[in-house]
């Protein structure tokens, strides 16, 4: 059976270049669109998810990581007398303006961290190092944004909010869901940076003591430290994902579109399959003469099918991954892990077996006779 249903599918090679066209352009659309939505929702809260903090505490009702508003620095004294609080650090999170050499005004994010408590730094450093921070006006930039905030090489010195600055390293991959591009630096270096007066803070990252549970430190601090919300990095880390993937319409929008691309690559593939099967029935109908049954008919249309499926599914995960890799290098990443992966296979098979069976009705209430006549 399966050299037969091998060969039906490569009798007619055009016909299965088309078929296999429909098949890995439902799919590649699928792939691009799902992983503009796992770009987004990573890019939208990266600060949280590698920020390494167990507890965020934050000003009252802030919608997002991104909005944050000054607390006293007096907080994290209260923090800290809550068994199970290990570290309690301040942390900046502002936007403020960034001076390009052509004299014009590019917004950024300033986030100023402990450099000593390794909550809240920058990830992927490709140039320089985190200790580089602790020079004064020193500051760390992404290679995505270099040409953006007008930045060509390590001691580049630019004026920030009206102060020196100097790059002093580079990251790689720390994209901004806002298009305000961070930089990081030292919480004193962000105090200059900002207009946070030096006896605030827009966060406190806090780390818990080993075996502390974290459930109860927050109920703890909550009943320790007022006038703030506080929330586990999960919590906020949805939070922040809801309101710019949600509330904002761009994930939604995205994934509107790959469900779009599933229902059109259902149209074509099971048009392409349907054309298919018609195309040979007469050999379908020669099959039946012999005393084919209707199950061995189904099993080869249903086996050309998933031949489909897995050939079209080759190209274009091949194609997929290229232009995930292409993206890497601009302002909205695809991303591609290999969950979706495997999912995007069984969900070309999936639509492949679906779409052959519009097409086995056709095929099995074949009249065998219809091979004797002209």
């Amino acid at each position: 059976m399966s050299s037969l249903a091998w060969k039906n599918l490569f009798h007619d090679r055009v016909r299965l270049i088309v078929t296999l066209t429909g098949i890995v352009f439902s799919l590649v659309l699928i792939l691009v669109q799902f992983g503009l939505f796992l770009g987004f929702m990573d890019t939208s809260a990266n600060i949280i998810a590698h920020g390494n903090a167990d507890l965020w505490i934050s000003a009252t009702g802030i919608p997002h990581v991104n909005a944050g508003a000054p607390i006293p620095e007096r907080r994290r004294y209260q923090a800290l007398s809550v068994p199970g609080v290990a570290r309690a650090d301040r942390f900046l999170l502002q936007f403020n303006p960034w001076k390009l050499p052509s004299g014009s005004l590019e917004q950024v994010q300033v986030a100023g961290f402990d450099l000593d408590g390794g909550m809240g730094g920058p990830w992927n450093v490709t140039a320089g190092s985190v200790d580089d921070l602790r020079a004064e006006d020193a500051v760390m930039v992404d290679e995505l944004y270099k040409t953006k905030l007008g930045v060509r090489a390590i001691g580049d010195t630019f004026e920030f909010n009206g102060r020196r600055a100097r790059v002093v390293g580079f990251t790689r991959g720390i994209r901004s869901f806002t298009t305000s591009p961070y930089v990081f630096t030292s919480v004193k270096n962000g105090l200059n940076y900002s207009r946070v007066r030096g006896d605030q803070t827009v966060f406190l990252l806090i780390k818990l003591a080993p075996g502390a549970d974290i459930h109860e430190v927050q109920r703890q601090l909550k009943r320790a430290v007022h006038g703030v919300d506080i929330y586990t990095a999960a919590e906020l880390l949805a939070k922040t994902r809801f309101y710019w993937i949600v509330r904002t319409g761009a994930g939604i929008t995205t994934l509107i579109g790959a469900f779009l691309g599933l229902i059109v690559g259902m149209v074509v593939v099971a048009q392409t399959i349907y054309a298919a099967t018609v195309d040979h029935i007469r050999e379908f109908g020669t099959l039946k003469a012999i005393g084919a049954g209707n199950l061995y008919v189904y099993r080869v249309i249903v086996e050309q099918a998933l031949i489909s499926a897995v050939m079209g599914y080759a190209v274009a995960i091949a194609l997929g991954y290229l232009v995930a890799r292409k993206s890497q290098s601009g302002n909205a990443a695809i991303l591609l892990p290999p969950e979706m992966a495997a999912a995007t296979l069984v969900l070309a098979v999936l639509m492949c077996a679906a779409a052959s069976i519009l097409s086995i009705r056709k095929a099995t209430t074949i009249d065998p006779a219809l091979v004797f006549k002209g």
